[in-house]
Formats: structure tokens, sequence, C-alpha cells
């Protein structure tokens, strides 16, 4: 992996995963601190994702320039519709054209966190010089980019996941797989948004791409003999929430309620626990067959956390 271009250990640093191929990892990875990337090919760059503040996304760009020698910006491409992978799109050139798939592009349309932010963390997030813009091209299952001699597939699973639209970028010469939050590399998975089996289900499906370097959506970038270790422990949460959001319908206990009497076990050291509350709401809402309530989870994440979830925006 090449040496690392950023401004802080804390600011977010580029990785060249291979050759042409860049990771922009902002650590801690927690809530609103995402991973986004690049791919240069002889003809532009392809940008992953963008960040959730203007200020995040300006350090990216800025950093991706650098290493680019200005190469242009001349497509985009938005994993799912969190405003921590979105908010930033408005500081692409004019000129990018930006992907997303279909149903993404929608919930990134009515997203309400744009204009009105919960007092859900602390600090409150502040997303800067940003406009709401979405995608101008869509795609349902897959889209091929080929940039230049460089061919990039973009990939969705075919069910609801971390969310309703999420799609991979896979580069079959490279093997390098940018995941979006269908991964998350030590901190707990999000998938209130999603579905707990179909996020279950999606982790098969990112193997069976072989990869030799994932860029996780947050999270150290990971090599492949990580990632069957990561794709287990994965695994093994979703089916504990499944497991524990079942016997919380049976019992009649709502997810705060089933959440304040759990031992979390080996999940309790990963970084946004306070997610298990939130993730049993998109659960047992699934199990009952009702809509889940996302202001109400979130209220009740506050509640089991003690006050507000933490963030670095």
């Amino acid at each position: 992996m090449g040496e690392a271009v950023g401004t802080g250990p804390r600011a977010g640093a580029l990785h060249e995963v291979v050759d042409g191929v860049y990771a922009w990892v902002q650590p801690d990875g927690t809530w609103w601190v995402n991973n986004a990337g690049a791919v240069a090919g002889d003809d532009g760059v392809l940008v992953v994702d963008t960040c959730a503040t203007a200020t995040r996304t300006r350090r990216f760009l800025d950093a991706l320039t650098a290493v680019t020698g200005g190469a242009p910006v001349r497509w985009a491409l938005n994993t799912h519709q969190h405003g921590d992978h979105t908010y930033g799109n408005s500081l692409l050139p004019a000129s990018t054209a930006l992907i997303g798939q279909t149903t993404m592009r929608q919930a990134l349309k009515t997203d309400p966190l744009f204009e009105n932010v919960p007092p859900a963390w602390t600090p409150t997030p502040n997303w800067g010089a940003v406009t709401r813009r979405l995608p101008s091209i869509t795609m349902d299952r897959e889209l091929t980019l080929h940039l230049g001699g460089r061919r990039v597939d973009l990939r969705h699973p075919g069910y609801t996941a971390h969310t309703p639209g999420d799609v991979v970028a896979w580069l079959p010469e490279e093997r390098v797989l940018f995941t979006g939050d269908l991964l998350f590399h030590g901190l707990t998975p999000l998938v209130f948004m999603g579905s707990v089996p179909g996020a279950l289900r999606s982790l098969e499906w990112m193997r069976a791409f072989s990869p030799e370097h994932v860029v996780p959506g947050h999270g150290p970038v990971l090599g492949s003999t990580d990632l069957d270790s990561v794709l287990a422990a994965h695994e093994r949460y979703y089916r504990f929430v499944l497991a524990t959001a079942e016997e919380s319908v049976r019992a009649d206990r709502t997810p705060l309620e089933t959440a304040k009497a759990l031992d979390l076990g080996e999940f309790a050291a990963w970084a946004d626990s306070e997610r298990i509350v939130m993730n049993l709401h998109r659960a047992q809402a699934d199990l009952v067959g009702e809509p889940m309530d996302l202001l109400g989870a979130l209220g009740d994440a506050v509640a089991w956390n003690g006050g507000p979830m933490a963030t670095g925006v």
C-alpha cells in the first residue's frame, strides 16, 4: 500500500491501495466519519463517495488532486444514501457525472437529516457550505465504467441490505472491492434503514468477488487474509441481532427494554455499540410487519447511551 497523504491523523489520509486506486480513510470511522476512495484511469478519475461535511470533503478532494496531478473527476459513485457518504456531493465539479442506485437517489432526495439534524449526536453535526446534490445517472442492478484501460463494475446485490440502494465498486483486474457500508471494520454495523437478513445475505455475495483488497465503508482497509474474520464477525453480530429480536418479540418487549438487559458479549468492545438499539428496532419491525419509527429508534439509542451519541464532525 502506498504512502498516506492527508492533513493529520484524525482528519483522513489517502492511501494508494494499488497503482492508481486510492482509499480515503478517516479515523476512527464512527458516526458521520466515513471512508471514500477514487480510481484513476487514463482519461479521468472516478470518486467513490464523498464525506459528511464540506471541510472533510474538501480535504479528500484536495488530497486526490495532489496525487493525480489535477486529473479531472469525470465520474462519482454514491455507494448508498447516507449523508456521511453523500452530503459532500455538491463540492464535486459541476461536470462530474454522479451515479447512484435508483432507490438511493430517491432516498437522498427526501433525506430529512440534511436540513434538520435531531439532537441525537454531540457535537451536533454541521455540514457546512453544501447543497443537496442527487445522482444524475441511476442504475438498477449493474453498470460498468471504462476509465481508459481500467474497468470498474458497479453492482447492486439485488435486495435490501445496509439500505435498499447499496452499490459496490469492483475492479476485476486489480481485485479491489469498495463495499460502502456493507462492511464496517472494527466497529458496530448499522442496519436500521435496511434489512438484517439482507445484510447477512450480502456477506457471501461480497465474499464471492474473491477480492485481494477491500475498502470498507468505515474502518481500516482490509487484505484478503483479514476478510474472512471480518465477514465472520459480521455474521455473528447479525445472527445475534436476529435471535435477540425474535426473543424480544416473543416476550412482547420493546427494543430499548431488550437492549437495556442485554449482554453484548464480544460486541461490547466495538465502537458505536448503541447501534444495537437501532438494529433491534429494524429487526423487530420487520418481524411483526410494521414500519420502523426512525426518530423513535434514534431517541432510544440516545436513551441507552445515556446521552447524545459522539461524533467527530
